[in-house]
């Protein structure tokens, strides 16, 4: 069954009603974003059009400067004008301007602009006056610019508003023919500028189209952007995705399990400080799922995850017991990646293991106080019966064998009241798996406890390790043998049985399990001592009382594993013995 991905139903509700703003529906971001690009473009595309024109411009407007000069180049070098020139330079009186229009030189300068297509044609004497021009009512007269650097010798070229408008126009010295290194008057020449016009709006249709075909492409692609940024994003605006990542770190963080996110390359995407802090992890965000994660037991449930399986039994992770579960996340059968759930359940295994002792405990205390009413009724029938020898060697035998007939030997060397019961009671269980549960000659534990959840917590644990030790080796007589010392305030216990020992501490963190034993495989202490999740949660109360849980001799010929438990503070200091 598919599994709603969790973007999905935000995003249906985006499609439903937009985000309002001020009473009014907002733009869409990726319509703003559509409109932004194409804005772009546009912006981009009338500066390119713009530099276009100014650098073409220019171009032409200097392409045609050259053009003038080199046509007023010509001019001035042709014979006639330069003696014509020289001629009227030299002239005590200056020729009438009838005379000038009836020249040879107006003549010659109109059939230049004739032939060239200049706007005008005009030539001077060495003091600026007009020897030819286009309008006859203007030879004669000053030039309307200023003809010094060219009566200097200088050649110019520029663009400047004269009585015939503007122009490019290049202004030559005219040199004369008797005397060529004396400057005799000078020649201008103008283009129009309609030919540059002309030129850059020609030049300009090309470029316009291009860019035109360009804006057309871009508003394509536009759409084709915010097309896939809407599917990327299942239609959230901004504020919504925004508010999503919010409410996604406030819900991850806030959990108290560990959550690991894996993308569908099983690269880590998402992961929460509780899961870093179960798992061990530093900075697994955008690592690979195999460097990120080192516990193998972790990595194949993950790897298991991708078939279906039975629910798997907790793993033991740096000393504590998690369960991993994981979840694949799919939207239209596709398969998005998946969700690691890692959840700390040693307190509740903590708690579990506290009830049971718990249970038993008072289970026993039960059976006792039964037991003890029933012999309560035997001894004062037997003193009201004047039998007082039978009723003092009927209490000598119980003295002997505890208050309570549980098959357990030695337990009057077991004074403290909640460890006789639980022992006599852990004594039945072993009885019936065919196990003898026995207090060892040097055991002596008087006055009461303070903590005793705790402390049978512990020996329950040992106990149960030991029968089932004991029950799966192939030894004979299959026991289990409990000593306890009472020292202060302290509790030494130590547990040994008559099992095939272990190979290695199991609570060494070099020997917890790689990955979840299989039917008939074991743990790192081997079929005696389980998983090792038992031992652990027992160090861990051990180490709450100030004391600690240690494998004492893994296995001799004669009996097999010994654990030895310290707890402090169990006792009051003046409660005697």
């Amino acid at each position: 069954m598919a599994t709603t991905h969790p973007l999905q139903q935000p995003a249906r509700a985006a499609a439903v009603a937009p985000v309002a703003a001020g009473g009014r529906s907002a733009t869409p971001f990726t319509t703003q974003v559509n409109r932004s690009i194409v804005a772009a473009m546009i912006v981009v595309s009338l500066i390119t059009l713009g530099l276009f024109a100014v650098t073409g411009f220019n171009r032409l407007v200097q392409q045609t400067q050259e053009s003038a000069l080199r046509i007023a180049q010509t001019v001035a070098q042709t014979p006639g004008v330069r003696a014509g020139a020289e001629e009227e330079s030299r002239r005590e009186r200056p020729s009438t301007d009838a005379e000038l229009v009836a020249g040879t030189l107006d003549d010659y300068a109109r059939e230049v602009e004739d032939r060239t297509g200049a706007l005008f044609v005009v030539i001077t004497d060495d003091t600026g006056r007009r020897l030819a021009h286009p309008s006859p009512d203007e030879i004669g007269d000053p030039v309307s610019t200023s003809p010094d650097a060219a009566l200097r010798g200088e050649e110019t070229v520029s663009w400047e508003r004269g009585t015939l408008g503007d122009s490019a126009r290049a202004k030559v010295p005219v040199y004369g023919l008797d005397s060529p290194g004396t400057v005799v008057g000078e020649v201008s020449v103008g283009l129009p500028p309609t030919e540059v016009w002309s030129t850059v709006l020609a030049d300009a249709v090309p470029v316009v189209l291009s860019t035109a075909l360009a804006l057309a492409v871009g508003g394509l692609l536009a759409r084709f952007i915010t097309r896939q940024l809407r599917e990327k994003t299942l239609g959230l605006q901004p504020e919504e995705l925004l508010a999503l990542v919010h409410d996604q770190q406030a819900v991850l963080q806030g959990v108290d399990d560990g959550v690991v996110g894996l993308s569908g390359d099983d690269v880590v995407t998402v992961c929460n400080d509780r899961a870093a802090a179960l798992l061990g992890l530093d900075d697994p965000v955008g690592h690979r799922v195999e460097e990120a994660i080192g516990h193998a037991g972790v990595l194949a449930r993950i790897e298991a995850a991708r078939s279906v399986t039975p629910p798997a039994p907790p793993l033991v992770v740096d000393g504590r017991l998690v369960y991993v579960d994981v979840h694949e996340v799919r939207r239209e059968g596709r398969l998005l990646g998946r969700v690691v759930i890692v959840r700390d359940v040693t307190a509740v295994e903590d708690l579990s293991r506290r009830l049971t002792a718990v249970g038993t405990l008072a289970g026993a205390l039960r059976e006792q106080r039964h037991e003890f009413a029933n012999r309560i009724h035997v001894v004062t029938g037997l003193v009201r019966a004047g039998d007082t020898a039978e009723a003092l060697d009927y209490l000598d035998r119980i003295g002997e064998h505890g208050p309570v007939r549980f098959p357990i030997a030695n337990a009057g060397l077991v004074r403290e009241p909640y460890l006789q019961a639980f022992l006599g009671a852990k004594a039945l269980e072993a009885e019936r798996q065919g196990v003898t549960l026995r207090i060892g000659p040097d055991a002596d534990v008087s006055g009461s406890l303070l903590h005793p959840e705790d402390v049978t917590t512990v020996l329950g644990n040992l106990v149960d390790n030991g029968i089932a030790a004991a029950v799966a080796s192939e030894r004979t007589p299959r026991w289990v043998e409990v000593e306890a010392l009472r020292h202060g305030d302290e509790l030494h216990v130590s547990v040994m049985d008559s099992g095939d020992g272990a190979a290695s501490d199991p609570l060494t963190p070099e020997a917890r399990p790689a990955s979840d034993p299989g039917p008939g495989e074991t743990g790192a202490a081997g079929p005696a001592h389980g998983h090792g999740i038992g031992l652990r949660l027992s160090a861990e109360v051990a180490r709450r009382h100030g004391g600690e849980l240690r494998l004492a001799m893994g296995r001799t010929e004669r009996h097999g594993a010994v654990f030895v438990a310290r707890l402090e503070r169990q006792f009051e200091e003046e409660d005697g013995r």
